[in-house]
């Protein structure tokens, strides 16, 4: 399959992504409400993706999103600017002094081990990404002028208020105007549809956007409870692999949603926090591609798994590479970013296409 793409010597940007940047507090081995001493990092669903095509890809790349302008939020700015990530199109938002109109998200994150599961605490009402309406970013210039390959966005900004999927939607007309092809994390976070009418308005609200992208990425209880479709085998419990089960489910998908080119599950089986199934599938062009299954990896921290699966998924169809060679870029940069703490990815290109080439863990010198 060749995704329709504007060249890359006309465009400034490969990929820009839009969505809220979080400052995450990680208190490493011990505990959130045990903790003493915490981490810094930045992080977020859309965000994430852009810094792994970066760092990890080499591509050029910039984030649309709002901050509060206060210390937090100039610490959140210093971090992007480490990720590499373009910060033209970031809106700076007057502070109060109290954060009583505009804050900063805060993410508390504790990783998890064997029994005990990963838990996040976000305290991120009312912030400045959340407060982001129509109108407010010059699509036309960052898209048609600037240019863009892709545009990606997901289901995390679109739960944040009652204007922010109408921001998602303004973003992806104007990337068909500019001949942009658009992504869409599903990114179903219960916590942020409970306030909001639930499970229900998610349905509502991100089926309307899955209508309208060209390429559509989320695990299995995203598809599930987001977009409320049944598939016999596929249950969002997270119990179990069943491959049969999930290209039916990719299947539907796809029927249900003529636009899409193409749609991307990961598929995880949690036996422990620190022990995973890993593996993902695509379907493209009609047909269903299933990359290498890795049983029994060691997971250090699994947030941003799935983004770093975007990101690698992204990278292989703008490189040109067939779907199934782009769902082994996803799925191999998932499993090794799932290997290093915080949300970002930390690995290589290099280190990408040695996993997918079958390499082990023995030490390099």
């Amino acid at each position: 399959m060749t995704l329709d793409l504007r060249p890359s010597s006309e465009v400034r940007w490969d990929l820009v992504a839009l969505g809220e940047v979080m400052l995450r507090l990680d208190p490493g081995e011990e505990r959130i409400h045990t903790g003493r001493h915490f981490r810094a990092w930045e992080g977020g669903g859309e965000y994430n993706v852009a810094r792994g095509m970066t760092r990890c890809f080499g591509a050029e790349t910039a984030i649309v999103t709002a901050l509060a302008d206060n210390p937090i939020g100039r610490l959140i700015e210093d971090l992007i600017r480490q990720g590499g990530v373009d910060r033209s199109y970031l809106r700076w938002v007057p502070y109060d002094g109290i954060g009583r109109a505009v804050r900063n998200g805060l993410n508390f994150t504790e990783r998890g081990f064997g029994v005990r599961a990963a838990v996040g605490c976000s305290d991120r009402g009312n912030s400045a990404a959340s407060q982001l309406r129509p109108g407010d970013v010059d699509w036309e210039r960052i898209l048609a002028r600037d240019g863009a390959r892709w545009l990606h966005t997901g289901g995390i900004f679109a739960a944040l208020s009652d204007s922010t999927p109408d921001v998602v939607m303004e973003a992806i007309l104007a990337a068909h105007r500019a001949g942009t092809i658009v992504s869409f994390d599903l990114n179903y976070r219960d916590s942020l549809w409970r306030g909001r009418g639930g499970t229900e308005a998610a349905q509502r609200v991100l089926a309307g956007i899955a209508g309208a992208v060209d390429v559509l990425v989320g695990n299995e209880e995203d598809f599930v409870a987001a977009l409320g479709l049944e598939v016999e085998g596929v249950s969002g419990s997270y119990d179990r692999l069943e491959p049969d089960a999930y290209a039916a489910l990719l299947l539907a998908t796809a029927t249900r949603f003529p636009n899409l080119q193409a749609v991307g599950v990961t598929l995880r089986v949690a036996r422990t926090a620190t022990r995973n199934d890993w593996g993902a599938m695509l379907w493209a062009d009609g047909t269903v591609h299933r990359a290498t299954t890795r049983a029994d990896l060691d997971i250090f921290d699994r947030i941003g798994g799935g983004d770093s699966f975007a990101s690698g998924l992204i990278h292989g169809f703008l490189a040109g590479h067939p779907p199934g060679r782009a769902v082994e870029y996803g799925a191999a940069h998932g499993a090794l970013a799932m290997t290093t703490p915080g949300d970002t990815s930390m690995a290589t290109l290099a280190e990408v296409d040695a996993l997918i080439a079958g390499a082990g863990a023995r030490v390099r010198r």
